[in-house]
């Protein structure tokens, strides 16, 4: 009977530190990936920043204005978007949230969430703006 107990104690206790393990790893993974969307898109601020003046200088010279202003706005929006999801993720975690994984309370589980739908989000509005500008200058 004792050596029932035991293993039952055990094997318990098994289970509940794996599945701890597991649900950390889950959230690790998770935050892996909202800063691999995140340093996949922030290299394209600098093609961004390009476009946009190139855009500027079509519409001082008067070139098909109204399509140059849309799509240099919608790259200025993408921009300030990038910096405002930046700050709202910085606002949200902590360095060891982000960088060591540091174990998330049930309430910023829920930002993570959130934060994984806006960056890719925020990648789709990038690289849409970017390939409307791209083919607009050509």
């Amino acid at each position: 009977m004792k050596k029932l107990l035991i293993l039952s104690v055990s094997l318990f206790s098994v289970l509940f530190f794996s599945c701890k393990d597991n649900e950390k790893s889950q959230t690790q993974t998770q935050m892996q990936q909202v800063m691999a969307v995140h340093d996949e898109v922030m290299p394209k601020m600098s093609s961004i920043s390009k476009l946009i003046s190139q855009l500027d200088a079509k519409i001082q010279a008067g070139d098909s204005t109204e399509t140059y202003i849309k799509a240099s706005q919608d790259l200025k929006d993408a921009n300030k978007a990038m910096f405002d999801w930046m700050k709202g993720f910085s606002d949200r975690f902590d360095r060891e949230e982000i960088m060591n994984g540091k174990a998330l309370s049930a309430e910023k589980q829920k930002f993570l969430d959130e934060e994984e739908a806006k960056v890719k989000a925020l990648r789709d509005q990038m690289n849409s703006s970017i390939s409307n500008a791209e083919a607009i200058l050509q």
